[in-house]
């Protein structure tokens, strides 16, 4: 299973021009803010349509503008978790995560809710609301909502952003194990340097609207193809003397 994509949207003088493709591996797409790596993600998912291009997905074709083909979110099989992670604040963690399933699903797809709760450690919190647990109660519901449909490929939009240090660690840690328990190829938006480094498997580094280089993380950030991309990647600017990772 992998991920092909070539992607073109023109948005209030913004292009978006890219084309890459993964395997079942854990991606970062890595840039500034306002990069356009969000927007990917939204055209993967088919929140947004793309102006032309086509989005593969394994031997599924989801999204091809030559060809007519724009299959609807619903169907196309993709785990999303959002910034903002959006659990629904009247529903439970059990009724939240259910929701990650087909409408006809929900009532008869108990087992596997359950799975999911033992599976990211929510156990004793599945009737509590998310203004009622922790942020990383709420990044580990998000996760199974978005995974309890065994997608195609998990989508993540900077999940982490809002997370003290600690958490942050603690999820980095899950989001690995998740990705080899579920063996699913992982799409990880971020601008965060130690995080980019520290979990990719490739690196897809965005720069206004276009991809500026793609490799390994030690291909990327010890061999910059630019004056730009090593802007980019220099964490020196980003971390107190003290706090400066060794990379």
């Amino acid at each position: 299973m992998g991920l092909s994509v070539r992607l073109m949207k023109k948005v209030r003088g913004f292009t978006l021009d890219v084309a890459w493709e993964i395997g079942n591996e854990l991606a970062v797409l890595f840039g500034c803010s306002g990069a356009g790596k969000s927007m990917t993600l939204q055209l993967i998912a088919g929140l947004a349509v793309p102006d032309k291009g086509r989005v593969h997905v394994g031997d599924r074709t989801l999204f091809d503008s030559s060809a007519g083909i724009n299959i609807p979110p619903r169907k196309r099989s993709m785990g999303y978790v959002f910034q903002d992670l959006a659990l629904f604040p009247h529903m439970t963690v059990k009724e939240n995560i259910a929701y990650g399933l087909d409408r006809p699903e929900r009532t008869r797809g108990e087992a596997g809710v359950v799975q999911m709760i033992d599976a990211f450690h929510l156990n004793k919190l599945e009737d509590k609301l998310p203004s009622e647990i922790s942020g990383g109660q709420k990044q580990r519901a998000a996760l199974a909502r978005a995974l309890i449909r065994r997608p195609d490929a998990l989508l993540l939009d900077e999940p982490f952003s809002a997370l003290d240090t600690h958490l942050r660690a603690e999820m980095r840690s899950l989001l690995k194990d998740t990705r080899e328990k579920f063996n699913v190829p992982v799409i990880l938006v971020t601008h965060d340097v130690f995080e980019a480094r520290s979990m990719a498997d490739t690196i897809i580094v965005y720069s206004n609207g276009r991809i500026a280089q793609t490799g390994t993380p030690s291909g990327v950030f010890d061999c910059p193809a630019n004056s730009e991309v090593e802007g980019l990647v220099d964490a020196g600017g980003l971390f107190l003397p003290s706090q400066k990772p060794a990379f």
